[in-house]
């Protein structure tokens, strides 16, 4: 059963999430610069799927993001786990001039993943976009409220409503010590 759910929703579904915190329209401006490199470094964190078929269904990411020197944009490259499963996650967005940023995840829709289609940067601490695969659309939104966290909220277009149906925490891990033990 677990297969069934990493063989069909999970990249799906971790496709979302991983390109939740990429923006996608809009002008290349210092706020969007900024909110690239706020998503810098690497991240980690659980997410879960809150509605659908596969609701409940919990999972742990890890990420690390770069932008490019030159362009204005990002990558975030890493994995996600379900139980002993685990998918590659690779995503990718630049910004593209008139048609703003465009982007894709696991090979865009064309192939495993989701394409970015449009959307902004909201402000230095929030983005949101629009994703689509086929018959699925969606609205992507990732609030960074401080410099070590981040929430990602995935929403689909079900009939003419909105519904979310992933959230992941994410936390930077960035220049922390790994397996540091606490002292008593």
């Amino acid at each position: 059963m677990k297969s069934v759910i990493v063989s069909s929703m999970l990249p799906l579904a971790l496709a979302i999430s991983a390109t939740a915190i990429l923006p996608a329209t809009g002008s290349a401006g210092e706020r969007d610069k900024q909110f690239f490199q706020s998503v810098e470094g690497k991240w980690v964190g659980p997410g879960e799927i809150v509605a659908g078929k596969y609701k409940g269904t919990k999972f742990t990411c890890t990420f690390t993001g770069s932008s490019p020197e030159v362009k204005v944009g990002m990558t975030l490259d890493g994995s996600c786990r379900v139980g002993v499963f685990t998918q590659q996650m690779k995503a990718t967005v630049e910004h593209k001039g008139r048609t703003g940023y465009k982007g894709t995840f696991m090979g865009g829709a064309a192939g495993e993943g989701l394409d970015i289609i449009a959307g902004n940067v909201v402000d230095p601490r929030k983005v949101v976009f629009a994703i689509n695969r086929k018959e699925l659309n969606g609205v992507m939104q990732a609030r960074i409220p401080d410099d070590q966290s981040m929430i990602v909220t995935v929403s689909v277009k079900v009939d003419k409503q909105v519904v979310p149906v992933i959230g992941v925490n994410l936390k930077r891990i960035e220049g922390a010590p790994v397996g540091k033990l606490a002292k008593n």
